[in-house]
């Protein structure tokens, strides 16, 4: 596994207000990192950081493809689903080419090959026979994977998640993450979830943000643990093979 991400000591902050500070991490070519952390904690700013939307305050970010520092990389995000709006007439296909926009080849019009390429991701995504459907026709869990082939039809070197399984059943959420599984194979993914239990069943390894970043190389994680990096108490409980974790009742000052 070869380092695409390398973060050092990152910091960003709002106004006057700092809401992460010196947060490190490196991401290999095939790292499936789960993001975890309290609400208010600074993971969607360390994801806004990462992707360039929000200006770091200190610290350094850099990008390597073989093994050779780069300019950037090719990445996709998955922002969270209460950010799109569906009432907009869109159609599937229509989404998921949008993740071609300013790519080599574009100037106003797709390729025959892009083209080909969207009908290979719809199919991928299993939503054969949908590609002409707009998007709020869609299920929940049908109009995630269709975000999702928008994400990855760029064939990005790191895939980026915030709440993927949010409003989604659970039907379509364990779909959701054979995808994720199957997807890993081709490229790093960051998942972002407030879900423990389920970002502990899928993931290789954990970040937990709150404030600052600590790293744990899997996920194998203590009660002690998460519950320091929590800052509240955390009850672990096991259910067959998926692990649920729970807040015990407890009071903030």
């Amino acid at each position: 596994m070869s380092l695409i991400v390398e973060i050092r000591g990152i910091s960003a902050a709002y106004d006057d207000k700092r809401v992460l500070t010196d947060a490190s991490l490196d991401i290999g070519d095939r790292d499936y990192i789960g993001v975890i952390g309290p609400n208010g904690g600074g993971k969607t700013t360390f994801v806004k950081c990462l992707l360039g939307l929000k200006e770091v305050a200190g610290g350094s970010i850099r990008f390597f493809k073989d093994g050779r520092q780069v300019k950037s990389i090719e990445m996709g995000y998955l922002p969270q689903y209460t950010s799109v709006d569906i009432k907009f007439p869109i159609t599937v296909r229509q989404v998921v080419m949008s993740g071609l926009l300013g790519k080599e080849g574009w100037l106003g019009g797709y390729t025959k090959r892009q083209k080909q390429e969207a009908d290979r991701v719809i199919a991928r995504m299993g939503l054969d026979g949908l590609a002409d459907r707009t998007i709020g026709q869609l299920s929940g869990g049908q109009r995630q994977r269709a975000l999702l082939g928008r994400a990855v039809i760029a064939r990005p070197d790191l895939l980026i998640l915030d709440e993927p399984s949010t409003y989604v059943d659970k039907l379509h959420e364990t779909k959701l993450y054979e995808l994720l599984r199957d997807l890993n194979t081709e490229c790093a993914i960051i998942l972002v979830s407030h879900d423990i239990g389920t970002v502990l069943s899928n993931v290789k390894s954990i970040a937990c943000i709150n404030g600052t970043l600590d790293y744990h190389p899997s996920t194998e994680v203590s009660e002690e643990w998460l519950t320091a990096r929590f800052n509240c108490p955390i009850d672990l409980v096991g259910h067959g093979n998926l692990p649920h974790r729970v807040l015990k009742n407890h009071a903030h000052d």
